[in-house]
């Protein structure tokens, strides 16, 4: 039972066995002492000294609770965070042996021990940088044999999922809706078409040739879905794409073949944390007041099979329709004058809408952010019922709700860069936050947190925080 509790609370509970004990013993003895008396007279002295003994020996109970807690409680927690970081998140930063001096031997051991995970991960990071040269040579040698194929074309699972799209597609694909790995061909797509050309090509095992019309219903698509031999999926040819790239253009691909394999339907809760899809964003506003301050600027990438996708990210600039004061620009660098033009929070709500579809949306500080999305949500027409993480409460339940949660901490603790270019830009903290996230679901992972569900259960027990800081 209690092996489920932090090591600070076990801690706590056990002085307070200590002091309850401790004052039941004391109780005791002066019951049995006054009764061995039998003077009458002598209960006010009896009292008076259970109130001294009582209240001198809470203070000396909670006087050495405070000093283990801070000396030795926090420094462990704090410590085998620090292990954690070094061993699945590629953390290289020293273990603070000042912070830990009064483990004893436990601090320069442990500091060995991330001294050969370093040298460990240097000689596999080392490896895998070459792995990725390579790899990178084929998909540039892959680009170039696409580049002579004036066609645009997205890889699809069984489940009709995007698994790649190239440069061309996602111009097409963006007609109807932001291009997205994982997302369904059904958000661009007519279902009942799509369907009926996949059981066709299914029983034929053959390449079928279809007009499909885009989910919106405003535009008609001249397709050839062809099968991939062995392989599970189809590939989608659009032969007539209204929008035309120029063979020499260049044509970047957006793929992750891993999406080929397809888990079953699971219950939200119960699916694999490298299962999900997650749309990492962050806001700039007018002001402090989601009541009545607006939205300027928003930014936003996806995170999939625990990786950042190179290629979709979202950077808009928001008409709040009210003039941004000077003290905000100065924070953000967003000007009146940049925002002439931009959408609205109604059109820019339904893109990030759109782009965040069927995936867990992700923000530091996620109650501030979409508390003006909610207020909007009408206006938007839309529903805001995704699945939310907040970083704050991930790294509660990593480093400890005592140590500091800000972005900035959680970027140096997890050795993220954020260069001063883009800080306090949509984007650029978007960025941030996905990248701190990417490196903490190992470490989520790690202590057994493996399903959405296990680590929803866990930052519940941490939402006082959020509350404080709003």
């Amino acid at each position: 039972m209690l092996s489920g509790l932090s090591l600070r609370l076990r801690v706590f509970l056990f002085f307070a066995l200590l002091a309850a004990g401790g004052l039941g013993i004391a109780t005791a003895a002066l019951v049995l002492g006054y009764g061995r008396t039998g003077l009458a007279e002598a209960f006010d002295g009896f009292v008076f000294s259970g109130i001294l003994i009582g209240f001198g020996y809470l203070a000396l109970v909670v006087g050495v609770w405070l000093l283990f807690d801070e000396n030795v409680a926090k420094p462990i927690e704090r410590l085998a965070a620090q292990l954690r970081v070094h061993a699945h998140a590629g953390g290289s930063s020293e273990v603070d042996l000042h912070a830990t001096r009064y483990l004893g031997d436990l601090a320069p051991a442990a500091a060995g021990l991330a001294g050969q995970l370093g040298d460990t991960a240097l000689t596999t990071a080392e490896a895998i940088a070459q792995e990725t040269a390579r790899l990178a040579d084929e998909k540039a040698r892959l680009t170039a044999l696409l580049t002579e194929i004036p066609v645009a074309m997205v890889l699809v699972n069984p489940s009709h999922q995007i698994v790649l799209y190239d440069g061309q597609a996602a111009e097409v694909l963006a007609q109807i809706a932001p291009p997205r790995l994982n997302a369904s061909l059904f958000d661009y797509l007519d279902r009942a078409g799509v369907e009926a050309a996949y059981a066709k090509l299914a029983r034929s095992g053959m390449e079928v040739s279809c007009q499909l019309t885009g989910a919106d219903g405003a535009q008609s698509y001249g397709t050839r879905m062809k099968p991939l031999g062995d392989a599970p999926g189809y590939l989608l040819v659009f032969d007539d794409a209204s929008v035309q790239i120029s063979p020499d253009a260049a044509r970047p691909l957006v793929y992750d073949f891993d999406l080929l394999d397809t888990p079953g339907d699971v219950a939200f809760e119960h699916r694999r944390l490298p299962d999900l899809c997650f749309v990492v964003f962050d806001t700039e506003t007018t002001g402090l007041l989601p009541h009545k301050d607006e939205i300027v600027q928003i930014g936003a990438v996806r995170v999939l099979k625990g990786r950042i996708i190179e290629g979709e990210a979202l950077d808009m600039l928001v008409d709040p329709g009210i003039p941004i004061p000077p003290a905000s620009t100065k924070v953000h660098r967003v000007s009146d004058a940049m925002v002439q033009g931009a959408p609205d929070i109604a059109e820019a709500g339904r893109l990030f809408h759109a782009f965040a579809s069927d995936a867990v949306i992700v923000a530091h500080n996620a109650p501030f952010d979409m508390a003006f999305l909610h207020r909007h949500a009408g206006r938007i027409g839309v529903s805001w019922d995704h699945p939310i993480l907040d970083t704050v409460l991930l790294s509660a339940v990593l480093f400890g709700a005592s140590e500091t949660h800000t972005l900035d901490a959680l970027c140096d603790r997890l050795g993220v860069t954020i260069p001063d270019a883009v800080r306090h830009t949509a984007l650029g903290d978007a960025q941030a936050t996905a990248e701190v996230l990417v490196r903490m679901l190992p470490m989520l992972a790690a202590r057994g947190m493996e399903t959405f569900g296990d680590v929803i259960a866990e930052t519940r027990k941490h939402g006082r925080l959020l509350e404080d800081l709003n």
